[in-house]
């Protein structure tokens, strides 16, 4: 896996494509880093770069502060990206990240800078709804894990591993703080299409509030639901990169 790390340690390209017509920026769920996506590339078209989101805190920044609020976090990551936008691009997000992803897209269009040609919100209620489950973040760790087991994304084996764990709790409960504390604003929707998507046995994502999405574009928007709970990006990838190499195709303005 490849990384810019000197000129831009935001960012990781699995597979570095500088012939691209699009970019494909990804945005983790809570606790995940750039890895996530180390093989998608291999599923997508060729004339897209994907551009794997490192935030700080992990992986190859894993000794820098965690963000814990949105708001300074945005503010980083649009001053580092802001510099790669000289193609076409996409913004995906899973979970936390669908949330970073939209207020991402919100800050370009406040300084001016291009705008992604699609958000794709997977696995996230609109951010304009509340929770309808309290937040998990400041549990005890014993209740922590358990909350974090019966979500089925974080492995067993590293639940029951304490050493492990010390090191991932405080990540995963730093990113589960960004949501918590998240405060919508109102502002205009935006000027793009939305592609909201989802997991049919999701316990933290029902499909009216998937739906919700809808009132943030005043684009086009779609709705996608897949097999699976909370993390179907992992248990149906390849249904989600033939969704996902779709919407790219058709921006292109290619057949499908």
């Amino acid at each position: 896996m490849q990384a810019n790390r000197a000129t831009n340690p935001w960012l990781v390209r699995p597979r570095p494509n500088r012939l691209a017509n699009f970019r494909l920026f990804c945005f983790p769920f809570a606790g995940g880093g750039a890895s996530l996506f180390r093989l998608w590339p291999a599923q997508l078209p060729d004339w897209v770069e994907l551009c794997a989101v490192q935030l700080p805190g992990r992986e190859t920044r894993l000794r820098e502060p965690i963000h814990r609020r949105i708001g300074p976090l945005i503010d980083e990551l649009a001053e580092a990206i802001g510099t790669e936008l000289d193609k076409p691009f996409v913004l995906f997000g899973h979970s936390m990240g669908a949330l970073v992803a939209f207020e991402l897209a919100r800050e370009l269009r406040r300084r001016n800078l291009p705008s992604p040609r699609l958000l794709i919100a997977s696995g996230r209620i609109a951010p304009q709804l509340r929770p309808r489950r309290p937040p998990i973040h400041t549990l005890p760790e014993a209740e922590f894990r358990e909350e974090l087991r019966l979500l089925d994304g974080t492995p067993q084996a590293l639940l029951d591993h304490s050493e492990l764990m010390g090191l991932f709790s405080p990540i995963i409960r730093a990113d589960l703080a960004v949501n918590a504390t998240y405060a919508y604003t109102d502002e205009p929707p935006l000027d793009l299409p939305i592609l909201a998507l989802g997991g049919q046995t999701d316990p933290w994502v029902h499909q009216e509030e998937l739906e919700g999405w809808r009132l943030q574009t005043n684009n086009a928007f779609e709705r996608e639901q897949f097999l699976g709970g909370h993390f179907f990006l992992q248990t149906a990838t390849a249904e989600l990169l033939t969704v996902l190499s779709r919407s790219l195709t058709t921006l292109q303005g290619l057949p499908a």
